[in-house]
């Protein structure tokens, strides 16, 4: 796996199991992955020597990111390497106008959108969608870096100011943010999860519930197959995380990932088969595992960096108060606001069940429990229509 986030800790983990020899391209002995697996090599992911011996000592390769350079990733095909997703794939994860492009083109509901130049283009969007306007970079996105809410020229200006490639979306009025998990294997088996609900503030997932409350069966496998028709027509190989609005008209198609994303992390404990496992499976071409959860109602809560420099110093009250509570740290420095780990928490009420995550996770991050959102907002407070979602969680 090139990227040393993370992502690739938690699928070193789920590679102890199936007897998988790991290997990770990481920047830096400190980062996440590299502190706990064995196989790390140290190496720049932007760097084609790395990159290609790296490589070349691996049966097959994945990513934590969507960062690694296109034509690095095409010079590893050329070599003979297989690439799990491929190039062809991760273009749609790498690139918001192609992506926006290709899921039009399949007659599938996306944001109205358009690639804009300098501030007569942002204007002439705007004359036909209204403001807010929002502007998104092509590329490199993620944790809603990239991304800016304009609501004047003025700030449109500001935004071309930075002179990288931009895409113009109107700003939807969403009810609720929704995410579809698939999975697709080298042979073309597919699996699908349960449609989760996620919460974003500030264009950072913070929670995710799973199964998404409320959503009609018929909406539930409409994304499921839309995730899974996404997976086939992009040749995805791999995860493929699909973040959606709902909207009074349907569904609209926002981001895709092609990897473990933060909308899966719930299965860590709540699904028969973990998003990291099922993503070794599909790209190593073994059958898939079972996607079906295993309590009526998860909940996925990130902990961010809060006013606790120590998150050691927290555990021992919320495992004393609530041992039901899966607390996964990250092994990254506590910075505000930074994601530095979750915890999952299964049982059979929605509402008690969040509850005990929002505990856990503010105690964890804060020393103080709290079953408001994180960040100190409650959830009638959060901001009900934002037009930034999760970017690359």
């Amino acid at each position: 796996m090139i990227g040393g986030g993370q992502l690739a800790r938690m699928t070193s983990a789920a590679a102890v199991a199936l007897g998988i020899e790991f290997r990770v391209l990481a920047a830096s002995p400190d980062e996440s992955a590299a502190q706990v697996c064995a196989h790390t090599v140290l190496g720049d992911y932007h760097d084609a020597a790395s990159v290609l011996s790296f490589a070349r000592g691996c049966d097959v390769v994945t990513f934590d990111h969507e960062h690694v350079p296109a034509d690095l990733i095409a010079a590893m095909e050329q070599a003979g390497i297989v690439v799990r997703p491929g190039g062809q794939a991760l273009r749609f994860a790498q690139d918001k106008l192609a992506m926006r492009e290709r899921v039009s083109a399949l007659g599938i509901a996306c944001p109205r959108y358009a690639p804009v130049t300098d501030l007569a283009a942002v204007e002439a969007f705007a004359a036909g969608s209204g403001w807010p306007v929002v502007l998104k970079a092509i590329s490199g996105g993620y944790d809603g870096k990239g991304v800016w809410v304009c609501r004047t020229p003025a700030q449109a200006r500001e935004v071309l100011d930075h002179g990288i490639g931009l895409i113009a979306e109107e700003f939807v009025a969403f009810e609720r943010e929704l995410a579809i998990l698939v999975a697709r294997s080298a042979s073309g088996q597919g699996a699908a999860y349960p449609v989760v609900e996620t919460v974003q503030r500030d264009g950072i997932c913070r929670e995710v519930i799973a199964p998404a409350p409320g959503l009609s069966s018929g909406t539930a496998v409409q994304a499921q197959w839309l995730g899974l028709r996404l997976a086939a027509e992009l040749d995805v190989t791999g995860l493929l995380a699909v973040e959606l609005f709902e909207t009074s008209a349907g569904l609209l198609v926002n981001e895709v990932a092609m990897r473990p994303h933060n909308s899966g992390h719930w299965t860590m404990d709540g699904s028969v088969t973990s998003q990291f496992e099922q993503h070794l499976r599909a790209v190593l071409n073994l059958p898939l595992g079972a996607t079906a959860p295993v309590a009526p109602v998860v909940v996925m809560e990130n902990i961010l960096g809060g006013t606790e420099p120590d998150l050691r110093e927290g555990l021992v009250h919320v495992m004393a108060l609530d041992p039901g509570v899966k607390v996964h740290y990250y092994g990254k420095a506590v910075r505000p606001g930074r994601k530095v780990g979750h915890v999952n928490v299964a049982g059979g009420d929605p509402a008690e069940v969040t509850a005990r995550a929002r505990r856990a996770a503010s105690y964890l991050a804060n020393c103080v429990e709290d079953e408001m959102l994180p960040g100190g907002a409650s959830p009638d407070s959060a901001d009900p229509a934002p037009a930034v979602a999760q970017e690359g969680a």
